[in-house]
């Protein structure tokens, strides 16, 4: 049944996608060609123009297919899925181009092809938002559902469990679990073990089921090869999902070692090179740009702290940076003049007296955070990327906190995932470290961007900053 509807809302998809490429370009030749009557423009006839709607929707439906447009993904996320069309549309916009340049057709209005693809892209959004909605909304009044079952009751089953009754809108049904170590008809948050492993064939017979969830034990899993054999045997999709959470916290990838499978306790885009030349190109461009632009406010703050208190303008501090190196790290003096003996003792506190009035403000809104940009251009920190620690908190919470040292496999940063969520200052180092392994595993140039749009927005100033 699932398969049935899955095939509907495939076709109906396509079926969308036609109407909407088709109309935009349709829209994009009517605005340019009729409306705002470019010169030139009547030089093609209508008639040519519409033909090119011929191969310009089967192509662009083929690019969608490309991008996985088509792939159900019940759990997919919208960023993942918007991504993919303006991808497979920058895609389409280079192709279409080409082809016109290859033919050498110069009279064909290079302004249908640009309003076109933002009229195309706009339209796509705008209706998957709305078919997304109403299939939650189908899928929470329980139509549509995917029924699954689940072999072994192990801390993976109860995880998979409570994400599933978090988002009613994946159309997720659970009919059970078979176990082999725990008693008939106890339940999990409405779950109950149904019966052991032996019995799956026999409830598979009686049962329509989407999906076999093998979600064993990490104590179990010399069982494993069986378990997998019986599935196989039923014919239904199956998939595995592993009980290490306590060892592997985070996505692995995979590997193909001449046919022997590799996993990869965590994946790091940025010890790929060609990411880490992007990364590092776009460290330098900011950073000079950014010196350029705040000198003013640099220079101000200066003169400001000169006037108001003895000491430096620069404060360094010692902090342990990427592969566990130390650097000095530069900020604004913010603070009277102390012995460093003073200054190691703990972070700043609330109504801290050593805290200047200059230096609340520059706190207050991160301008003391400037002069790092010096360390970006020296490339030891980064505009974006876990914020560097001391020497001896991090000896203290590497301890303490599980994975704590991961955050030194990249570059530090001046802002970071975890500073526009808010932890920043005397926040809990723990979600802090939560955040930073996102951001570690899931780097790519549009997060860095869009990290340093809510740095605008809504991270210079910080009222954890004392």
């Amino acid at each position: 049944m699932i398969k049935d509807n899955q095939k509907y809302f495939n076709r109906l998809h396509v079926l969308i996608d036609a109407f909407i490429v088709g109309a935009a370009y349709v829209l994009a030749w009517f605005l340019n060609i009729r409306v705002l009557a470019a010169p030139g423009a009547g030089v093609i006839r209508a008639s040519v123009y519409m033909l090119v709607l011929l191969p310009l929707i089967p192509g662009m439906l083929l690019l969608y297919a490309a991008f996985g447009l088509y792939t159900p993904k019940r759990v997919q996320g919208r960023r993942l899925e918007y991504g993919n069309i303006i991808k497979a549309n920058a895609l389409g916009i280079l192709i279409f181009m080409a082809i016109v340049l290859t033919l050498k057709i110069s009279d064909f209005s290079r302004g249908v092809i640009y309003t076109f693809f933002i009229f195309n892209i706009t339209l796509d959004l705008i209706a998957r938002i709305i078919i997304r909605q109403m299939l939650r909304d189908i899928r929470k009044r329980g139509m549509n559902l995917k029924h699954i079952l689940l072999v072994g009751y192990g801390q993976s089953a109860r995880e998979y469990i409570d994400r599933i009754r978090e988002n009613p809108q994946w159309g997720y049904h659970i009919l059970g679990i078979l176990d082999d170590r725990t008693d008939v008809e106890t339940s999990y948050k409405g779950v109950e073990v149904i019966g052991r492993t032996d019995e799956l064939m026999q409830i598979l017979s009686v049962n329509t089921l989407d999906e076999i969830a093998i979600t064993l034990g990490l104590s179990e899993y010399y069982k494993l090869e069986s378990i997998v054999a019986q599935c196989e045997k039923s014919g239904v999709h199956t998939k595995f999902i592993p009980d290490y959470g306590n060892i592997i916290p985070t996505k692995p990838y995979t590997e193909d070692l001449m046919g022997l499978p590799v996993i990869n306790i965590r994946y790091v885009p940025l010890s790929n090179t060609f990411n880490m030349i992007v990364k590092r190109a776009m460290d330098i461009v900011g950073s000079v740009i950014c010196l350029t632009l705040f000198s003013p406010v640099m220079l101000l703050t200066a003169v400001m702290i000169k006037l108001t208190s003895p000491g430096p303008l620069i404060f360094r501090q010692e902090r342990v940076g990427l592969h566990n190196r130390p650097f000095v790290m530069y900020k604004f003096r913010s603070m009277e003049m102390q012995k460093e003996s003073t200054e190691k003792k703990g972070w700043t506190t609330k109504n801290d007296p050593r805290v200047t009035g200059i230096g609340k403000f520059i706190r207050r809104t991160s301008i003391d955070e400037l002069p790092q940009l010096v360390n970006v251009l020296r490339g030891e920190m980064s505009l974006v990327g876990p914020r560097p620690e001391r020497p001896q908190f991090v000896e203290k919470f590497r301890e303490d906190i599980p994975r704590y040292m991961v955050k030194h496999q990249v570059r530090p940063g001046m802002t970071g995932w975890a500073q526009v969520h808010g932890y920043r200052g005397d926040t809990s180092i723990r979600k802090r470290i939560d955040y930073d392994l996102y951001y570690i595993e899931n780097w790519t140039i549009g997060l860095d961007i869009k990290i340093l749009c809510l740095t605008v927005f809504k991270g210079f100033v910080n009222k954890n900053a004392y």
